[in-house]
């Protein structure tokens, strides 16, 4: 197994692991400007959440990425001028509206897909595939250490 010699700075996990999602999102945005979609990396996640949960209220989509209240109904204003995604009335609750993804929505997400996935496999390229299999079953159980307190 080849060690790399990380600087003072990169030794603590924590640190380590900010600074490969800083990267990452760095690099999906790079492959969104490349092939001229106008996006953020909180809109391309999403859009990304949508694809996966199909239709949510704002509250668990904001909780699904992480953001306010605010922040998340800045985000969805964009996107839906934007003609991707649409709020509709909830079925059972009057007061609630669920966020669905549009056609055009979906149709972006084909394109944004191969982003991520673009910069996931630069991301993994020195790695073997038994290594990419164990770094993810690693951080699996990294996250799941933190979420259960037990």
């Amino acid at each position: 197994m080849k060690t790399v010699n990380l600087p003072a700075a990169v030794d603590n996990l924590g640190t380590l692991i900010g600074m490969v999602r800083s990267e990452l999102v760095r690099a999906i945005e790079n492959e969104m400007v490349e092939k001229g979609i106008d996006l953020r990396f909180t809109q391309y996640l999403i859009l990304k959440r949508l694809i996966q949960l199909g239709p949510v209220s704002a509250t668990e989509l904001a909780r699904a990425v992480e953001l306010d209240g605010g922040a998340m109904t800045r985000q969805l204003d964009q996107l839906e001028q934007k003609g991707y995604l649409r709020r509709q009335p909830h079925a059972k609750d009057r007061r609630a509206l669920r966020i669905e993804i549009t056609e055009g929505g979906a149709a972006e997400w084909q394109q944004l897909s191969h982003c991520g996935e673009h910069a996931m496999a630069a991301a993994q390229r020195s790695l073997s595939a038994v290594e990419s299999e164990q770094l993810h079953d690693y951080l699996e159980r990294v996250l799941h250490a933190l979420r259960n307190k037990d």
